[in-house]
């Protein structure tokens, strides 16, 4: 019984490390799409590319994309000199800055104020958006669709007109294009203080003729940007639509090249790690849907788009849509105010908060919340952790009783087991009677583990995905909670004059920061407290765990490191209290004498 409880120990430690890091360093192939995901995306697309439009005779053409060359095209010009080749309305908001070009009417000018490349001082603001010319454009445009082939249509070449040439959260601006064939088209565009352009498109007829059209949006992407490549992190097309969030890798894209989800209301558009660039349609109408890939003649090409269903405009009459656009950083409490102010479907998903969207969520409030008040991240983390250790003392203290019941039982497993030598089943059956007497639970020490496993993952989704976490400084030489501890085993952390070494090197294991470290010695010392296996071999695979966890972590989040350490601390504390208290030694076990 005693290996029995101890393999189910150990089997327990190993699958909370899987659990734990397998989700950082797993590949998509390892959690493929359930049959019940892939036979809803397929009848999704399959339903678009059978849908006619409301009012057409046919379907409707295809949006601009496919046939786009000069986009296609990288000219690699800088970035201020392909912005001075158009005419231009300046954007000046609290958050952004840029332009829109005259020529097409695109939004392709964004940079975001409130955030920095890097942590140095003299870092440049990141630049969320760039115009066609530039090495990698990335952009927002919108237009109208026709089945009617002669009608002349605003595209990519038109030059629009306009009164203001300023874009500010006072002031809207109204363009105006006339297609010399009676049609009048009219877009204005408002920006708030935030990350969010209302765009209303109007279309007024005069032509003496019903004319069939219907609007589109789409937000273009050349070339493929680097990501970090995790499971638990989505970056690239992305969207809620039907109901549901899809999440388009590039890869996956590559090779499916289109993908169509109709939808009423949602939302499309790119992801990265923290920033947004998302369409959104009116919440109340249906729309067509599209992921789209185009790479040939020149550079990766990526596309999301919607259109509506196709409406004619009478003689006399004018045609008016309402969208949005949001175009920033992914600040979660101001995405969540859009949610409820513009009543969109889940805009909020577009932070990747994982499997536990309800524990992780949570978790960042209370770490927003905390920083709040306190006044830094990293001893938001702390209290936080204090806060957890409160609510789950119950659970935890149960557990650590019955552990120190373990140990101080541990001088009489070991006699039952020299004893009864190999007779398996007398050596069970007496185990089960002393575990009876002493009313001790093998099992209950492993509650703790279990149950930090949702809580370590949630807090590691916290600091990994969202913003709020990025470049947050701690003390000392931690400047960023959100990535690995910075300094070095391999020049003793800095003291020494060498460098470190490159990740991609074979001895990049050796850059294990000082935090890590720390967490392994608490680790090592929890782990003198727990009743030692009997097993030489399983004492030293245990003894072996908190150096394993050291080279493991030291490649995590300096915060969730700062967690876990201070976990340990705390556990640590409370462990030697409950076992004081029960009498038992907190030293190693001595060997049980043979006589």
């Amino acid at each position: 019984m005693q290996n029995e409880d101890q393999r189910n120990i150990v089997i327990a430690v190993v699958l909370s490390a899987v659990i734990l890091f397998g989700w950082t360093f797993a590949q998509e192939y390892f959690f493929p799409p359930s049959p019940e995901q892939i036979a809803a995306r397929e009848a999704a697309q399959q339903q678009a590319q059978n849908q006619t439009p409301v009012g057409s005779e046919g379907n409707i053409p295809d949006l601009p994309g496919g046939t786009d060359n000069l986009l296609n095209r990288i000219q690699g010009l800088p970035r201020d000199e392909a912005l001075a080749n158009s005419k231009r309305i300046t954007i000046d908001t609290p958050t952004v800055s840029g332009s829109i070009s005259l020529v097409g009417g695109r939004v392709d000018d964004l940079v975001l104020k409130n955030y920095q490349e890097t942590i140095e001082d003299d870092s440049p603001n990141v630049v969320l958006l760039s115009p066609a010319g530039t090495q990698n454009p990335y952009y927002a445009d919108f237009g109208w669709l026709s089945n009617d082939r002669s009608l002349s249509l605003p595209n990519n070449k038109t030059i629009w007109e306009t009164t203001n040439t300023n874009l500010t959260p006072d002031t809207p601006v109204t363009l105006t294009w006339n297609n010399g064939q009676g049609l009048s088209f009219k877009r204005t565009l408002k920006i708030d203080d935030g990350y969010m352009i209302n765009i209303k498109q109007n279309v007024e007829n005069s032509s003496g003729q019903p004319v069939e059209i219907t609007p589109y949006s789409r937000v273009s992407r050349t070339g493929t940007p680097e990501t970090l490549g995790y499971y638990i992190l989505h970056e690239g097309p992305i969207g809620v639509l039907g109901g549901s969030l899809t999440e388009v890798d590039y890869s996956d894209l590559q090779e499916d090249k289109e993908i169509k989800i109709p939808s009423t209301g949602g939302w499309i558009g790119i992801t990265d790690k923290y920033w947004l660039t998302a369409l959104i349609p009116d919440q109340n109408k249906e729309i067509n849907s599209r992921f789209f890939y185009n790479g040939k003649n020149g550079p990766d090409r990526y596309q999301t788009d919607y259109f509506y269903n196709v409406e004619t405009v009478e003689p006399g009459q004018n045609l008016e849509f309402d969208s949005n656009l949001f175009a920033g950083a992914k600040e979660v409490p101001l995405i969540d105010a859009y949610n409820e102010k513009l009543g969109i479907q889940d805009l909020d998903l577009a932070v990747d908060f994982g499997w536990f969207y309800y524990i992780t969520k949570p978790f960042f409030y209370a770490l927003h919340w905390l920083t709040s008040i306190i006044g830094n991240v990293g001893l938001s983390i702390m209290a936080l952790t204090v806060f957890i250790k409160m609510i789950l003392f119950p659970l935890a203290n149960k557990s650590y009783v019955s552990m120190a019941k373990m140990r101080k039982l541990q001088p009489k497993i070991v006699l039952l087991k020299e004893k009864f030598g190999e007779d398996r089943q007398k050596l069970n059956q007496e185990m089960m009677t002393l575990y009876k007497q002493e009313k001790v639970n093998p099992m209950a020490g492993c509650l703790p583990i279990v149950v930090q496993i949702p809580i370590f993952f949630s807090l590691y989704k916290v600091l990994f995905v969202t913003l709020e976490m990025r470049q947050a400084p701690f003390y000392g030489w931690i400047h960023d909670l959100s990535v690995p501890d910075p300094t070095s085993l391999f020049n003793v952390f800095g003291l020494m004059p060498w460098g470190i070494p490159e990740a991609d090197t074979m001895i990049a294991f050796l850059n294990i920061g000082i935090w890590p470290v720390l967490m392994g010695i608490s680790m090592f010392l929890q782990q003198q407290l727990n009743p030692q296996p009997a097993d030489p071999i399983q004492a030293k695979v245990f003894l072996f765990m908190p150096l394993f966890f050291t080279f493991l972590l030291g490649t995590f989040p300096a915060g969730l490191v700062i967690y876990w350490t201070w976990n340990n601390l705390l556990s640590l504390l409370q462990q030697a209290v409950i076992m004081k208290k029960a009498g038992v030694s907190l030293g190693r076990t001595p060997a049980p004498s043979k006589s």
